[in-house]
């Protein structure tokens, strides 16, 4: 294994930044698994991240899909139930899902709650929250506007959240999926960090970013190509 990987990084020169076209090239030839390695992305912000005024989150919806389908949970009442159901939830309802939860059923990605459903859903904090499930305005998943949730996080919509050292982690997709695809989805994925910045941001925003497969070399990126 270490061999292996000694000889993907022999591959990619760390002092080089690459354009991102040219750093998804290289992600593709050094994904040498015997699976379809996820491609990652790594962004490392110019913030203070002990300050909550400067967390940087959001949403984006990748226009290539992440490879994954995601198994969406939709928590609502009356008629945003069957609106869940004909957008595509695998699973909707309300009283019966959130004591399917509290048994310990925990066999889906993303939890989508109406505002009126909320209430309901904050004794089960314990439970969701430290895996990352619980519904949040901020990310997008407490919202009446339920079909449009459900297909956007169908056809891969990613959450991303800066972590506590600054960095902002984000799959783009597959290592199968075409050099253009992948392209698009980390220009999109950038353009939402950008958008993301928060106002008490000073300096440079977007310091360094990275690229590599699940199981291969990291690849710099410059940072001037997010704006072509």
């Amino acid at each position: 294994m270490r061999r292996r990987i000694k000889e993907l990084q022999k591959q990619v020169d760390p002092a080089k930044r690459y354009s991102i076209e040219e750093a998804v090239s290289l992600v593709k030839q050094t994904a040498k698994a015997k699976f379809d390695e996820t491609v990652e992305i790594h962004v490392r912000l110019g913030v203070d991240a002990k300050k909550g005024d400067q967390n940087v989150r959001g949403t984006v919806s990748l226009p290539f899909g992440t490879g994954k389908s995601k198994k969406v949970v939709v928590v609502a009442k009356g008629d945003k139930l069957k609106e869940a159901q004909d957008a595509g939830a695998d699973e909707a309802g309300e009283a019966d899902i959130i004591e399917k939860i509290s048994k310990g059923w925990l066999d889906f990605d993303v939890l989508v709650a109406t505002p009126d459903a909320m209430r309901d859903l904050t004794k089960l904090a314990k439970t969701l929250g430290p895996k990352g499930l619980m519904p949040n305005p901020k990310s997008g998943t407490v919202t009446f506007d339920i079909a449009r949730t459900v297909k956007e996080l169908k056809a891969g919509r990613v959450e991303f959240k800066m972590d506590s050292t600054g960095i902002v982690h984000s799959i783009l997709g597959k290592a199968s999926f075409p050099v253009g695809n992948l392209v698009g989805n980390a220009r999109a994925f950038l353009e939402a960090i950008e958008n993301a910045k928060p106002s008490t941001a000073k300096g440079t925003f977007i310091r360094t970013i990275a690229m590599s497969s699940t199981m291969g070399p990291g690849v710099g990126v410059v940072t001037e190509s997010v704006k072509k």
